[in-house]
C-alpha cells in the first residue's frame, strides 16, 4: 500500500494530470479557434469551406480533406502561439542561467582538461 501511495504523490503524476487538465482546455480554445477562422475563411471565398460533401470519382475524401485542413491550422496555431514563445522565453532564460557557473564547477573543468592535457 505505501508503494501505490508514494506512486500518487510523486511529482510527476501530478504535473501529467495538470498538463492534461491544460490540454483538454486548450484543446477546446484551439477548437475554436479554427471554427472562428473557418468561418472567416467562408465569408473572404463566399463558400463554406467543409468539404464533407467532396466526392471525386465517387471517392469519400471530403472528410479527409476538411480534417486536413483543420489539422493544419491547430498545427499553425500551436507553432505560432505556442511552441514559437516558449522556446523564445525558453532560451532567453536557459542561456541567462547557464551564464551564471558555480566557480567550483568552473574550477573542476579546468583540473579535468589539465587531467587530459597531462595523459596526451
Amino acid at each position: 500500500m505505501k508503494g501505490f501511495k508514494d506512486f500518487l504523490m510523486r511529482g510527476n503524476l501530478v504535473e501529467i494530470a495538470v498538463g492534461l487538465i491544460m490540454a483538454t482546455s486548450f484543446g477546446a480554445v484551439v477548437a475554436s479557434f479554427t471554427s472562428l477562422l473557418l468561418a472567416a475563411i467562408a465569408k473572404v471565398i463566399g463558400a463554406n469551406p467543409n468539404f464533407d460533401d467532396f466526392k471525386p470519382a465517387g471517392l469519400p475524401v471530403g472528410a479527409f480533406v476538411t480534417a486536413v485542413v483543420a489539422f493544419l491550422i491547430l498545427a499553425f496555431v500551436v507553432y505560432f502561439f505556442v511552441v514559437k514563445p516558449y522556446t523564445a522565453m525558453r532560451a532567453r532564460f536557459v542561456a541567462a542561467e547557464e551564464e551564471t557557473t558555480d566557480e567550483s564547477v568552473e574550477l573542476l573543468r579546468e583540473i579535468r582538461d589539465s587531467l587530459r592535457a597531462g595523459r596526451a
